[in-house]
């Protein structure tokens, strides 16, 4: 009479291959940044993800100052309007076709003469029907925002 064993070589390939699953599983659990090594030399080879565009943060200005006749120079109308920190002065250049030059040198004379609110600014040259330049104060850095 022949006696069959009650596990074949199956059950016993089937239970090393479920020991080996779980010893990778917690080798992958108990990784710091639970990505495979392999992976992680993949990663780092690669160039870093540029950061995702988003709309700069906007709010309701606090002041406007607009060039034109009779307007106080920048810098008086910014020292009027006190030395609050959280605000943040937005520099606008609207220019016509073929002024684009002269809309950038007229941000930079503007964000020169705004002083410290200048280094600071939010610089933003466009096109525009209307032309000239105009700079408003509001709560409206990246802090604020991210406060409220």
């Amino acid at each position: 009479m022949i006696v069959r064993p009650s596990a074949g070589w199956q059950t016993s390939l089937a239970d090393l291959s479920m020991i080996l699953f779980m010893i990778a599983a917690s080798a992958l659990a108990n990784t710091p940044d639970k990505v495979p090594p392999v992976a992680r030399a993949h990663a780092a080879s690669r160039a870093p993800a540029p950061a995702p565009v988003q709309a700069s943060v906007r709010a309701e200005p606090v002041g406007v100052w607009s060039d034109g006749p009779g307007a106080p120079p920048l810098a008086q109308w910014l020292a009027d309007q006190g030395s609050d920190p959280r605000l943040r002065a937005t520099i606008v250049v609207r220019h016509g076709p073929g002024d684009q030059a002269a809309a950038f040198a007229r941000a930079a004379a503007l964000a020169q003469s705004a002083g410290e609110r200048g280094r600071n600014a939010r610089v933003v040259v466009e096109p525009g029907a209307t032309r000239g330049a105009t700079v408003t104060l509001g709560f409206d850095t990246e802090e604020n925002a991210s406060a409220s």
